[in-house]
């Protein structure tokens, strides 16, 4: 039977690329969670995405650690766009300050076989309404639909 991290690594085409963000993080010396789709696999069935969304309680060195563990790093307004190369999985850190205190409120958890703090789940749902299109707004974007237009 195939693995959890088997199963995602199937789907983004390496299975280690979420566990070596999730390993990478602490080196930035803030507290960090998982925030977005892959966050709510903690809470429900899994859901499949090929986007892992972070916060970190500040942004600091996030960038110069994500680049030494091997990912392409983009930085572009209110978040740093990252992949490893080969690899469909989209990484997301969130400069947004409205996401600074989720990480002090992450709670432990288990996604896709890699451990990792994890939004609790009022935060979870409040990213979601955040990243919610708003009618008077049009279609919202997200840091990588940017990048393709560039």
């Amino acid at each position: 039977m195939m693995s959890e991290q088997e199963f995602l690594g199937g789907v983004t085409g390496n299975p280690n690329d979420l566990a070596l963000a999730i390993a990478s993080l602490p080196a930035t010396g803030q507290a960090f969670c998982l925030i977005g789709g892959l966050a709510v696999n903690h809470y429900v069935e899994p859901v499949v995405t090929l986007y892992a969304d972070f916060a970190l309680a500040a942004p600091g060195n996030a960038a110069e650690v994500l680049r030494a563990a091997g990912l392409v790093v983009r930085e572009i307004p209110n978040s740093l766009n990252a992949q490893l190369p080969g690899s469909r999985l989209r990484i997301q850190i969130t400069l947004d300050r409205r996401y600074g205190a989720f990480p002090a409120r992450a709670v432990p958890g288990s996604v896709f076989g890699v451990a990792t703090p994890v939004a609790c789940l009022e935060d979870v749902v409040q990213g979601k309404l955040w990243a919610a299109p708003r009618p008077a707004e049009g279609p919202q974007t997200t840091g990588y639909d940017r990048l393709l237009k560039t």
